[in-house]
């Protein structure tokens, strides 16, 4: 802070903030670098010199969605440490606070449809950061004492990919209000296994 006002952020992350907001509401191709650089308030010159092409945008605007995800992981074990299965409830919990709170879904899924060229840079930075979330869903089955701990936690991200879409198509009335009820009944039938 400086005189009680507080400082702008740097153009850097004045962009890069700017994008991840503007290409969650409206799409990695409904918006273009010019719209981004007037709502950043900065102009293209900047913007190259801190991203080489929008497509290193793109990939480091899906970065920083993913460390704000992993965060979340974090909290999980502070809320609950050592208490494993609370971890996996309070995930779905979690996942279902997102639901409620965004109909838009999830910013690595929706940029995988949208960017359908198998070779662009950002498909496989959304693989990579899709295969380390589940990797960390799977850890959190297994330390839970779930025995089928991969099927689990793929059936939850199933379960959890198609409740973001029912959001999107059919809103919070829809199957995804179911989303708590069915994740919690999978959960304990694969306890009882």
């Amino acid at each position: 802070m400086t005189d009680g006002v507080a400082e702008r952020s740097r153009p850097r992350d004045r962009i890069l903030e700017t994008a991840q907001d503007m290409f969650h509401k409206h799409g990695i191709k409904g918006v273009g670098v010019d719209a981004i650089t007037e709502a950043a308030g900065t102009n293209k010159m900047t913007l190259y010199r801190h991203f080489e092409s929008k497509d290193e945008l793109i990939i480091e605007c899906l970065r920083a969605t993913a460390a704000k995800a992993s965060k979340v992981w974090d909290e999980f074990e502070a809320q609950h440490p050592g208490d494993k299965l609370a971890q996996l409830h309070a995930w779905v919990h979690k996942a279902s606070e997102m639901l409620s709170a965004d109909c838009r879904g999830c910013d690595m899924a929706n940029a995988a449809v949208e960017l359908s060229e198998t070779d662009h840079p950002a498909r496989r930075v959304i693989k990579e950061l899709k295969e380390a979330q589940r990797e960390k869903l799977v850890a959190l089955c297994h330390d839970a004492g779930i025995g089928q701990a991969e099927l689990l936690a793929d059936t939850l991200s199933l379960l959890l990919e198609g409740a973001r879409v029912s959001m999107q198509s059919v809103g919070a009335e829809g199957p995804s209000a179911q989303f708590v009820r069915m994740a919690e009944s999978l959960i304990a039938s694969f306890r009882a296994r």
